[in-house]
């Protein structure tokens, strides 16, 4: 197997009440006041994004065709437990005109392709519906 880059995201971050981050490429520019979720909604918005490549990627695979675009509504929880924080996820998918088997099994390989949930596994608790 050969490795090839294919992208470098690059974000600039401040902090404290007036802090805010953004891309080089200029395509993310927020600001984030204190106190916010802003990390785990971006996280959350990266992460479904790249799950929804996944399972069109996981689709084709198949030789599915989906007839609609995925949607994915990405829940990500902020947890502490004895002074120790963590993260749990949740993800909604509607594959919609698919066979709830089929989709089903589209969602689950989707999650072996995807570098985010590959980055995750083992470390955050994932539930995943389809809706």
């Amino acid at each position: 197997m050969t490795e090839k880059l294919l992208l470098t995201g690059k974000t600039h971050n401040t902090g404290g009440r007036n802090g805010g981050t953004r891309s080089a490429d200029g395509q993310l520019d927020l600001k984030l006041k204190q106190p916010h979720p802003a990390a785990e909604n971006l996280f959350g918005a990266a992460w479904s994004a790249c799950y929804i490549g996944a399972i069109e990627h996981a689709a084709a695979q198949r030789n599915i065709k989906l007839p609609a675009g995925p949607e994915v509504d990405a829940e990500i929880d902020l947890n502490v437990d004895d002074g120790s924080y963590f993260l749990r996820a949740r993800f909604n998918v509607r594959l919609p005109d698919i066979d709830r088997e089929v989709a089903h099994e589209i969602i689950h390989a989707a999650h072996e392709i995807c570098p985010y949930s590959k980055a995750t596994r083992g470390n955050i608790d994932v539930t995943t519906n389809l809706v």
